[in-house]
């Protein structure tokens, strides 16, 4: 058994590692600040399976504030998935908060773990925004990065800091370009998650662009299995990994797919295409599957029903409410 560091353990994707871990049979200690990006009672029914479990405990802090050290001596593998998320929110004032998040806490880190000199292992949540608009698809790791939004620009800063502290100070990194990932618990500013919520709540469905940009959705149960296999696995320290869905497809295709799992027309309407947003995206995960021995298991199609549902579940149907008006 493993004793697993997981920050941004009440996220989306941190609170399913949570979950998986401790199934398997680690002891895990979660990091998260509960930043305001979204409802805090949100990120907290994240966990509500984890607070069952007597091997899980929750330290509730800013990472770059808390003692680093001491989170690294208590650990023998550290996923670090906290971070400030969102491509749209990290233009303009709210950019400090993007550094501080994004590269200051991940150097942070890996400056205690490189004072621990003991070879624990450090899985670092990257993310495909690293490529903007990428030259050749489906892309490699070894592509030039060219990040369209200043939120791809930290995440590049903290992953290049991954491969640094892994090549000069010896630290045991691992960094991993998540592609669209979704699925239950997915953030509210999230496309899916979105176009689920209109679905249930029978409202239009609002697209950024014509809906021909493509993606390569990733259902959070494969992320997941690739992050567990990264972080037990024998590779070599600073190295990256792209984790996709295993195919691109349009935004259009996508709400079709929708539409037949609602059973129903949906009422989409197009605006404009927003600052950062690139036009595809798709993985090259050879490296992740002959390396990782990992594969995406989940099609589109049961992922969305997945994450479809799960919005269902926790929709709260409005009260009845008696008219006021004289009859």
């Amino acid at each position: 058994m493993a004793r697993a560091l997981v920050t941004g353990a009440a996220g989306f994707i941190g609170s399913h590692l949570v979950d998986a871990l401790l199934a398997d049979g680690h002891a895990v200690l979660g990091v998260d600040c509960f930043n305001d990006n979204y409802a805090a009672e949100d990120k907290r029914a994240n966990l509500a399976g984890a607070n069952d479990h007597d091997a899980f405990e929750l330290l509730t802090g800013d990472l770059v504030d808390l003692d680093a050290h001491r989170l690294v001596e208590q650990s023998d593998v550290i996923f670090h998935l906290a971070g400030e998320p969102g491509v749209r929110g990290s233009w303009g004032k709210r950019f400090d908060r993007y550094t501080h998040h994004n590269v200051g806490a991940t150097q942070h880190l890996l400056e205690a773990m490189a004072d621990a000199g003991d070879g624990k292992r450090f899985v670092y949540a990257s993310s495909s925004s690293v490529y903007g608009d990428a030259l050749t698809l489906p892309t490699r790791e070894d592509a030039t990065p060219r990040p369209l939004s200043p939120y791809g620009v930290t995440k590049l800063a903290a992953e290049h800091l991954c491969v640094l502290y892994g090549e000069e100070q010896d630290v045991n990194t691992v960094a991993l370009r998540f592609f669209s990932v979704y699925g239950p618990r997915q953030r509210p500013d999230m496309a899916f998650r979105r176009f689920c919520e209109a679905i249930v709540g029978g409202r239009p469905i609002e697209v950024f662009g014509d809906g021909r940009q493509s993606r390569d959705f990733t259902y959070v149960a494969d992320i997941v299995a690739a992050t567990l296999a990264a972080g037990f696995a024998d590779t070599p320290p600073g190295r990256v990994y792209n984790l996709g869905g295993g195919g691109s497809v349009s935004v259009n295709r996508a709400l079709e797919t929708l539409a037949a799992l609602a059973g129903r027309p949906l009422d989409v309407r197009h605006g404009e295409r927003q600052e950062g947003d690139v036009a595809d995206t798709g993985a090259d995960t050879a490296r992740a599957r002959a390396e990782l021995g990992w594969t995406p298991a989940t099609p589109l199609r049961d992922g969305l029903a997945a994450e479809l549902d799960w919005v269902r579940e926790r929709a709260v149907p409005f009260p009845r409410m008696r008219s006021l008006s004289a009859s």
